[in-house]
């Protein structure tokens, strides 16, 4: 979990992807975290059953054109984080 937290910290202040394992990809800027949750705010939570569009297309697309925010702030569970990366670290 130190680890965890030593990576996490690297990513504060910054736009991340966070892919869960429930169907949502989140994207948004990473301004906190505890033991159970991190919390981002100017937030993309954004369904993947509701498009034919795959994870990786959707991704890559808020990289080129931006975030599409549709919530201020968000609180996600780390125990439903399957992998959280930058956004700039999105290859194009």
């Amino acid at each position: 979990m130190e680890t965890d937290d030593a990576l996490l910290a690297t990513l504060v202040g910054r736009e991340v992807v966070i892919d869960t394992a429930p169907p949502y990809v989140i994207l948004g800027v990473l301004t906190g975290y505890d033991s159970h949750h991190v919390t981002l705010e100017k937030v993309d939570v954004h369904d993947l059953r509701d498009t034919s569009t795959t994870r990786e297309v959707y991704v890559v697309d808020s990289r080129r054109f931006g975030i599409r925010c549709n919530r201020k702030r968000t609180i996600v569970a780390r125990r439903e984080i399957v992998c959280v990366s930058a956004l700039d670290d999105v290859m194009i």
